[in-house]
């Protein structure tokens, strides 16, 4: 359901090649943008509206930008509280928990095997680890899984995409007959950059 947001992306260049092995299959939203605010939560906020280019220009998966649902929910298929909130759903993960947590989007919601028991497992967790060594080796991390409240360390692969209860960020509009039920959210905060990387599921 995801479609790379530019079909002339680069493929060559690593970062943008693994990020559609992990990721161009599921209903995704993966973008990078730049640091402009004290409060990476505004940052945030600017990604989902869709109002900041990637720093490096590098690929974003978003299969909803150019989708009319967006003149009714304009940061669809997200419905992000303001920055304030942010903290009341979101919970910081370390980084080998942001790894799986970004592995197991992999998955598609109901379908298919789970990531644990693919046998490309380690390289999607390869892919993954990847991705998110974009944010450099201080990068934080938070995701909107409540387990990771009291497991900053969950390893999500084991207990797969299926397997999380979230805060949610999505919207509970339904609209031309599409309703959003399930989400896991990861986000990578540098002093530079912070990406989004959402998995959603839909019916």
């Amino acid at each position: 359901m995801s479609t790379a947001d530019d079909d002339r992306i680069a493929l060559d260049l690593p970062w943008n090649a693994a990020a559609l092995r992990l990721l161009e299959d599921p209903y995704v939203f993966l973008a990078t943008g730049p640091r402009r605010h004290g409060d990476w939560a505004e940052d945030v906020l600017a990604l989902m509206h869709r109002e900041v280019p990637d720093p490096r220009d590098w690929l974003r998966i978003d299969g909803d930008r150019t989708n009319d649902a967006r003149d009714a929910v304009p940061a669809y298929p997200f419905a992000p509280p303001p920055a304030a909130g942010f903290r009341d759903r979101l919970h910081e993960l370390e980084p080998a928990g942001a790894v799986t947590a970004l592995a197991v989007m992999a998955e598609e919601w109901g379908h298919g095997l789970p990531v644990r028991d693919r046998p490309d497992r380690e390289h999607l967790l390869a892919d993954a680890r990847f991705l998110l060594d974009r944010y450099g080796p201080d990068a934080r991390f938070w995701t909107n899984a409540r387990d990771a409240a009291s497991d900053p360390a969950r390893d999500f692969v084991r207990a797969g995409l299926e397997g999380t209860e979230v805060h949610g960020f999505l919207t509970s509009e339904y609209i031309k007959g599409l309703d959003l039920f399930e989400e896991l959210g990861l986000i990578a905060v540098s002093d530079d950059e912070v990406g989004v990387f959402w998995s959603i599921g839909a019916y």
